[in-house]
């Protein structure tokens, strides 16, 4: 690939934190480009601006005034990167059509986005990627999911459950399940609320929690205080075993989460503002307070230019003009791609918005390319690091897509719905009829799920369940 077309690329997948520092990296790096808000008689609706030299005008001016396409020297429809070719980073893009751009703006001097990256994984990270596997249904790893992101850098939750409960449109229970499936990750102790829980965890999962150990961490102060003796008459155990305790405590984290990038290194910026407007509907815009506007200087240019005879000097500001041209253009490219991918999402969750977790539909990033006429890579760049702020708090987009089966009202069921169905089912199976697929593809579509039998012989195996004949071998085993 070209290298203005990897720089497009990381564009689209970077966040608005990782974007204004690549700004500010531009801006020292090209003397022709500059940051400037817009004055009211460039911004306001009685004058059309074609006092203002050309080359002055922001992108969101340009696109306005009909010219901004013809001369940028780098047309980033996203159209374009859905050519038949792979370019091998998973992204369909034509290196003819970039190739141009390459030549005229060599962009050296642009710097390279994955130096703003940082080189560890972050706590959010490290769980997110368990929670699947975790999760009974979308709708648990997506409340899951939202709760790791209030974690602190040492994996406490300080957030109220029946405040995360009331953003979230769900009970308290299911606030508490998906707290549960959070301390179920790795490490242990992460998405505890106190010291006394984050320790307990950690003992369960040790198999050391016993009324003993019960006792000593409800009284934590105590071991602070130094009052050994009273302590032991609490846990009711001798000098020997106390010791045992005292050092199965200490053997524990009691900030587990420290062992990950701090979580402040990357804060969370919403890229994406959706409130309600009165007609009912959504208004959807995006954050541009953290993003500068970029202008080129163009009178700096003419003085360079005219006091620089030297055609080295001349190529050299042909190259910046050129770079200027791109980023400006770049830039306001990703924020549409932006705002029409989340302008779909919200249009395919309007349930979630309005009321809660339990409206989440199935949704998949096929299904939102398609409606938008991009290609699925290039919708997954989008959604990649990118947060939509609403009245129920701020998310990611890519927690808006979980995977689905097709059903008879034709809104289909996720994937891990039909997983905790299926463990129901056998769950609930008489152990001298146990149920065959065959059999469990037919409850299911009596319920209304369209199902191969070798699919629910997957999603069996998936969550851990034996065949029919194993299950009846197993349950005669157990009942003797």
């Amino acid at each position: 690939m070209t290298p203005q077309l990897q720089q497009a690329i990381k564009l689209l997948a970077a966040s608005n934190l990782e974007i204004e520092t690549f700004i500010g990296d531009a801006l020292e790096a090209n003397p022709l480009l500059e940051a400037g808000a817009l004055s009211q008689d460039r911004d306001g609706p009685e004058g059309d601006g074609n006092d203002i030299p050309r080359d002055e005008f922001t992108a969101d001016q340009l696109i306005a005034l009909g010219q901004g396409e013809g001369d940028a020297p780098l047309d980033l429809d996203p159209s374009s990167l859905d050519t038949d070719r792979d370019t091998g980073d998973g992204m369909s893009a034509s290196d003819a059509e970039w190739g141009s751009a390459s030549r005229s703006a060599g962009g050296e001097d642009l710097p390279d986005l994955a130096e703003t990256r940082a080189g560890e994984i972050s706590l959010s990270e490290h769980l997110e990627a368990q929670i699947g596997a975790l999760a009974v249904n979308p709708k648990e790893a997506f409340c899951a999911r939202h709760i790791v992101g209030l974690l602190d850098d040492a994996g406490y939750l300080s957030a109220d459950l029946r405040e995360i409960a009331y953003d979230l449109g769900i009970t308290l229970d299911e606030a508490e399940d998906a707290l549960t499936v959070v301390q179920m990750c790795d490490p242990s102790g992460v998405g505890a609320r106190s010291l006394a829980e984050c320790l307990e965890i950690q003992a369960r999962e040790a198999n050391r929690y016993d009324p003993c150990m019960a006792a000593l961490l409800d009284n934590l102060e105590l071991l602070a205080k130094g009052e050994v003796a009273r302590l032991k008459r609490l846990c009711n155990v001798d000098d020997e075993d106390f010791a045992d305790m005292l050092r199965e405590l200490r053997s524990y984290d009691p900030k587990p989460g420290l062992a990950f990038l701090p979580s402040s290194s990357e804060a969370v910026i919403p890229d994406v503002l959706l409130v309600n407007n009165a007609a009912g509907g959504w208004d959807i815009t995006l954050n541009e307070e953290t993003l500068p506007r970029l202008i080129v200087n163009r009178s700096y240019y003419v003085e360079l230019s005219a006091g620089s005879p030297d055609p080295e000097a001349q190529n050299w500001l042909k190259e910046k003009l050129a770079d200027a041209h791109w980023l400006i253009r770049a830039l306001d490219q990703r924020q549409k791609t932006i705002l029409k991918t989340a302008a779909e999402i919200v249009k395919q969750q309007d349930g979630f918005f309005r009321h809660g977790v339990s409206h989440l539909r199935p949704l998949t990033l096929r299904e939102v390319a398609e409606k938008i006429e991009m290609h699925e890579s290039t919708v997954s760049r989008v959604t990649s690091n990118k947060y939509l702020h609403c009245e129920r708090g701020c998310f990611e987009l890519k927690y808006f897509f979980t995977s689905g089966v097709g059903s008879s009202d034709g809104e289909g069921a996720s994937s891990e719905a039909i997983k905790a169905r299926i463990r129901a089912l056998i769950d609930a199976e008489d152990p001298k009829k146990v149920l065959s697929d065959q059999k469990l593809v037919d409850l299911l579509q009596e319920e209304g799920f369209d199902l191969a039998r070798r699919t629910v012989a997957k999603y069996r195996e998936a969550i851990g369940l034996g065949s029919s004949s194993e299950r009846r071998r197993q349950k005669k085993l157990n009942s003797l």
